[in-house]
């Protein structure tokens, strides 16, 4: 088995949700490729065109220590699940003092998820889609629903309910992500109704993000940010579901400038990467605000 990973950049990120950024930043390592082909990817660059830099097992563990170093809340591994054996032996090599997160696309078999919670504090899975349409539309995965339900409902039973420091940083526990996009409203008010029924203490992360990047041709639902009414709407349907805490972004994330630049940042001297230019744009995204429609337990 290949002891090599590919990884895109490394550096503190401060625009995760407030609970992982904190104030001294999320410890972000950006993996090359992933394991679905999402026609919207807004990290195409690295999870579809493959840009990136080779490590060994041992460079990544010290880049591990190195964010760890620099005062990283926590190491926020972005996804990672096609790397996972050589991402473990670099965790037991590093043996980080900090919260690990493992922050995935959600489409992943219940077994990997049972062999990596040994070595992870924190699940931060998408639920990209509750409806096989879209799945099968945008990903080729007619099958996302039911994989990335069981895959996250693991999770969360691996990790017990959401545990946080009296600062609001998350030490432990399952945070879900959801992507609104534009034209999907039934998709996302099908992945709201799934959501709701997750055990409390299992925060939501609900995303405007949405922006338009690459050949959408196929997609021209997607050629566009969502709307303002749009979005209105999603959060009016969170009155719905009082019991649903978390965090929503505000509409003014949608901006190709908060695309991470991957250029190998924070990885040393290693040489030339693989082709293909990164956007220009600051590092990360804007930040999300605590659900207020829908008020649960947690810290505000």
């Amino acid at each position: 088995m290949s002891r090599v990973v590919r990884v895109a950049r490394a550096g503190l990120h401060q625009w995760e949700e407030p609970c992982l950024s904190g104030t001294r930043g999320s410890g972000t390592v950006f993996f090359s490729g992933c394991r679905l082909r999402c026609a919207y990817c807004q990290n195409q660059e690295i999870s579809r065109l493959g840009r990136g830099w080779n490590l060994e097992v041992p460079r990544l563990a010290e880049v591990f220590r190195e964010l760890e170093e620099q005062g990283a809340h926590n190491l926020n591994l972005v996804t990672p699940t096609h790397f996972a054996q050589p991402i473990l032996e670099a965790l037991a090599l590093a043996s980080p003092g900090i919260p690990v997160v493992w922050n995935s696309s959600g489409y992943e078999p219940v077994d990997l998820v049972a062999r990596v919670a040994s070595r992870v504090d924190i699940f931060l899975p998408d639920f990209k889609y509750a409806l096989p349409g879209p799945a099968a539309r945008y990903s080729a995965r007619e099958d996302y629903p039911e994989v990335a339900q069981a895959a996250i409902l693991a999770m969360r039973q691996a990790t017990g309910p959401a545990l946080f420091d009296e600062e609001g940083l998350l030490l432990r526990g399952t945070v879900v992500r959801h992507l609104v996009l534009p034209g999907n409203l039934p998709n996302t008010l099908a992945a709201l109704d799934f959501l709701a029924t997750l055990p409390t203490g299992t925060p939501v992360s609900l995303m405007a993000q949405y922006t338009p990047v690459g050949d959408l041709a196929g997609f021209p639902e997607l050629k566009r940010a969502l709307t303002s009414a749009e979005y209105e709407k999603v959060l009016e349907s969170l009155d719905e579901f009082p019991d649903l805490d978390g965090w929503v972004q505000d509409l003014q994330s949608a901006d190709a400038r908060f695309i991470p630049a991957f250029d190998g940042s924070g990885l040393g001297d290693v040489g030339p990467g693989t082709s293909g230019a990164s956007l220009p744009g600051a590092v990360g995204r804007q930040g999300a605000e605590r659900i207020t429609r829908a008020v649960g337990p947690g810290p505000a």
